[in-house]
């Protein structure tokens, strides 16, 4: 028989807060993969369910979304509000703001709220990462990077897990400057240069990571050599861009979903019939991936899931009541 809540049951419920600290401290790489690989899955399987994304521009100059999602057989529901206010530079804040809410599906009330921004940084450089593990030649040794932003920065980190060849980084600036707190960051792990011709920086790599605003082509599409393969970060909103023209349709693309990247990816500049595998039917083996041919390149078109912000929060919840971290506060209902 199913217990039902009593009266004093509702009276008594409480919402768990964590806030950025508290997620940062419990963020695990390795626990991140496992938990955005659990993403792609379920999303392959269509056990899990991505709603509609919000992505609206805003009168004060933001950019607000919503991500939302479920996965009915687990009893997992609920949404990231996020999005990007650069005004918040000004006042020394971060621009990227993200906040994730968990939600009991039987009764619709809040079970846990957390900072979303650690989150999102996390689980996109996780997504980046099984991206890289599947489509970049494994004897890939040479990196370039546009951007040394947060995304950039958790991208390369990730790069480096997975890419046991990886050497050399060349990295790109919006405004030609070097910038020596991100070389410092990861000098001892590997070779890293600054470099302010972008198409020679292509022409040198075996991988590109472009992690950006978007704000347009970053490169020309003759400078990306065969063999390549390139995780697009940036590009998350109808309008911005980050790969040239004409690139994607001499390419073999991937993405974390169809619809969404098609309206809010890369993909919204080329062609409605553009060919295009889902990275969790990779995962899966439901798609299998052709070996790579020498003259291949490969794009992975990111726009972020829904079900990775929840399988990410759910663990971050799960732990946090395990070791007794977080604030709760009572909420009745």
């Amino acid at each position: 028989m199913t217990a039902h809540p009593t009266a004093t049951d509702h009276a008594q419920a409480s919402l768990l807060l964590l806030d950025t600290h508290q997620v940062s401290a419990l963020l695990q790489p390795q626990d991140v993969l496992r938990a955005v690989h659990e993403a792609f899955t379920l999303h392959s399987q269509r056990a899990g369910r991505v709603f509609p994304v919000v992505r609206e521009a805003l009168p004060t100059g933001g950019v607000f979304g919503i991500k939302s999602g479920d996965v009915p057989a687990q009893g997992l529901l609920g949404f990231k509000a996020a999005g990007f206010w650069p005004a918040n530079r000004a006042q020394g804040g971060e621009p990227h703001q993200a906040t994730v809410l968990l939600i009991d599906p039987a009764t619709g009330r809040p079970l846990c709220m957390l900072d979303g921004n650690a989150i999102t940084t996390e689980r996109t450089g996780a997504a980046g990462a099984l991206g890289l593990q599947q489509l970049a030649r494994p004897d890939s040794a040479r990196l370039c990077l546009f951007g040394t932003g947060v995304q950039a920065r958790v991208q390369l980190r990730f790069a480096l897990r997975v890419l046991p060849q990886l050497t050399s980084v060349r990295y790109l600036t919006h405004d030609g400057r070097q910038r020596p707190d991100f070389e410092a960051q990861f000098k001892d792990l590997c070779e890293v240069i600054h470099r302010t011709d972008a198409n020679a920086a292509v022409a040198e790599s075996d991988v590109l990571i472009t992690a950006t605003p978007g704000g347009g082509a970053l490169f020309d599409a003759a400078a990306v050599r065969p063999g390549t393969h390139i995780n697009a970060v940036g590009t998350d909103t109808r309008g911005k861009r980050e790969l040239p023209e004409g690139l994607l349709k001499r390419v073999r693309v991937f993405v974390d979903d169809t619809a969404q990247a098609r309206s809010l990816g890369e993909a919204q500049w080329a062609a409605p019939d553009l060919p295009c595998t889902e990275l969790g039917d990779v995962l899966t083996g439901q798609a299998p991936v052709v070996p790579r041919g020498a003259q291949d390149i490969t794009v992975f078109d990111m726009t972020g899931l829904a079900l990775q912000d929840l399988t990410v929060a759910r663990m971050l919840h799960t732990q946090a009541l395990a070791r007794g971290l977080g604030t709760a506060i009572a909420w009745p209902w």
